[in-house]
């Protein structure tokens, strides 16, 4: 009787394992209006640690998050420039912890801006803010602490961070609409961009969540979370 608990995880486990923030990559790119991929600017210099996590530097998040919003983006082939800049809050990387009495999960506060290059303006006047967490799988379920590196989490929660900021632009349809003519010009240097993002006050969790299902107002089975625009 004092297998049962066990064998279920295990079920349940072997029947997460195949989920991936990235696995609708592999699916045909729908359009996003005309959206074209210019730049994607990253900044994390200011990004706060929220204990217990492991650490990680700016050029760490910045490589990491600039690859998966790269390897997503880069599938639509609109024919009008729009640049995505992201500021980092703060993060939380999961330590190994005690299976299922505390597994900790791993978590990242980031701010949003979307610029069109032929306005060479901010789509969205304030940062959008999102709390990602880590997708249920069959290594997180235990805690990624236990089962991940610290690079693969970060990675994960990057292409999570990717795949939110997609479903929030599709959201916005208005923004790519197609113009008569589309100016062949872009914003002169990426660092003008990532302005956008650094006038806003950081909106970091004060706490990392030791699990989603203690989250509040958080279900069990929901693993991540869109913070509501302000």
């Amino acid at each position: 009787m004092q297998l049962k608990p066990l064998r279920a995880l295990s079920v349940a486990a072997l029947l997460l394992a195949g989920c991936s923030p990235e696995a609708d990559l592999l699916e045909p790119a729908q359009p996003i209006g005309a959206f074209k991929l210019g730049y994607s600017v990253v900044h994390a210099e200011d990004a706060r640690l929220i204990p217990p996590s492991r650490g990680a530097t700016a050029q760490e998040w910045q490589d990491a998050l600039d690859a998966a919003l790269t390897r997503r983006f880069s599938r639509l082939n609109g024919d009008q420039l729009y640049h995505i800049a992201v500021k980092v809050d703060g993060y939380s990387l999961a330590i190994p912890g005690v299976p299922v009495v505390l597994s900790p999960k791993s978590v990242l506060s980031i701010g949003v801006t979307v610029w069109d290059d032929a306005t060479q303006s901010k789509l969205n006047p304030e940062p959008r803010r999102f709390t990602v967490f880590e997708r249920l799988s069959g290594e997180t379920l235990i805690g990624s602490g236990l089962t991940q590196s610290r690079e693969t989490q970060m990675a994960n929660l990057s292409a999570n961070a990717a795949r939110l900021i997609e479903g929030w632009m599709r959201e916005n349809p208005a923004w790519f609409a197609a113009r008569e003519m589309a100016p062949e010009t872009m914003l002169d240097a990426p660092e003008a961009v990532s302005e956008t993002v650094l006038d806003a006050p950081a909106t970091a969790p004060a706490t990392a969540p030791p699990g989603v299902a203690g989250a509040p107002g958080v279900s069990p089975d929901i693993t991540e979370v869109i913070t509501p625009a302000q």
